[in-house]
């Protein structure tokens, strides 16, 4: 039976930088990697939170992102 083996994961904070002439939100991301795959979802936020409260922009959202591979 195959089965999945996480490989990594990604921290990834996406914030607005601005509106554009349509009146659209404007996004950008930032992604870190090497997170800990281990981290509960409160360790994770807390740490992006404070990433992200070193940006000039508004956060937008946090994510995390696994890769896994399967066997």
């Amino acid at each position: 039976m195959a089965q999945f083996s996480l490989q990594s994961a990604t921290g990834k904070l996406t914030f607005v930088t601005g509106v554009n002439e349509e009146g659209n939100i404007v996004l950008k991301s930032k992604s870190y990697r090497h997170i800990n795959p281990e981290a509960s979802a409160e360790q994770l936020s807390e740490g992006l939170q404070a990433l992200a409260n070193l940006s000039q922009f508004d956060l937008y959202r946090m994510e995390k992102i696994e890769t896994s591979t399967v066997q």
